[in-house]
């Protein structure tokens, strides 16, 4: 197994910093939010803070409210069918408030394709075994 990379250095580790404090904070409105998913925006900062600051990456996973999704996710990959559900049906919803705008039709194709592949990719996820 060959060893992690260093954290990257200079101007990258500070935009990796500032990427990682951007997407808590959404996650942590999605928190709040109902119907919009935090969980993903959480992972993703979490993956930041490991590039720039392993210090708040601790402070994230052993956050009480935020860190239990996250950890999961690294230790087994796995999305509740519940989660699935919210997501998938954000991601739609979504969709259609954006055909609501003026939007020109290259901007409705490339939402669809990147939701429909977000939605793929979350429903394709194991569901977690009981217990875990």
């Amino acid at each position: 197994m060959s060893e992690p990379s260093p954290p990257p250095r200079g101007w990258s580790r500070h935009l990796y910093l500032a990427a990682g404090w951007i997407l808590t904070a959404i996650g942590v409105v999605g928190v709040i939010l109902p119907l919009m998913p935090g969980t993903i925006f959480l992972i993703g900062a979490a993956w930041c803070f490991s590039r720039s600051s392993p210090r708040f990456e601790a402070w994230l996973l052993a956050h009480p409210t935020l860190g239990p999704q996250v950890v999961r996710w690294r230790r087994t990959g796995t999305i509740a069918r519940r989660v699935k559900y919210i997501a998938c049906g954000s991601m739609a919803l979504s969709f259609v408030l954006v055909t609501q705008t003026s939007a020109p039709p290259i901007a409705l194709w490339t939402t669809a394709i990147c939701l429909l592949g977000s939605a793929w990719y979350v429903a394709s996820r194991p569901e977690p075994k009981d217990g875990e």
